[in-house]
């Protein structure tokens, strides 16, 4: 693991830990930071929300409201939408604090969806 993606994993956790007293943490270490909302309206379980994961190449960062809301990607930047993968994956390989308010505030956003639909108390 690089120095880089260190400080990458680190930010990107911070991103996601803001939503922390909502949910179910699943996974907290070193390379890897996953949550779960407490409530998925489909299925009555627990249902992911994000992680940040370090990979080979890049560090993740999932968000899953965005694949369940396709539509919170609408005034998303041409920038952020680069770093997809997918329909809820966003790579970096480095800090990047502007895409990282963007992506916060697309969280932020997230959040307030899952909640107004039940995802979250």
């Amino acid at each position: 693991m690089t120095n880089d993606f260190s400080q990458v994993y680190q930010e990107l956790k911070s991103i996601l830990k803001e939503s922390e007293p909502y949910t179910i943490v699943k996974i907290d270490n070193d390379r890897e930071y996953s949550m779960n909302s407490s409530s998925n309206p489909r299925t009555k379980g627990e249902g992911f929300f994000g992680a940040v994961q370090i990979r080979k190449e890049y560090v993740s960062y999932h968000l899953m409201p965005v694949y369940v809301y396709p539509e919170l990607l609408e005034n998303t930047s041409e920038s952020l939408k680069k770093r997809m993968q997918g329909k809820s994956c966003f790579n970096f390989k480095k800090v990047d604090s502007e895409l990282f308010q963007e992506l916060q505030e697309l969280t932020q956003k997230g959040f307030e969806k899952y909640t107004q639909h039940g995802w979250f108390p």
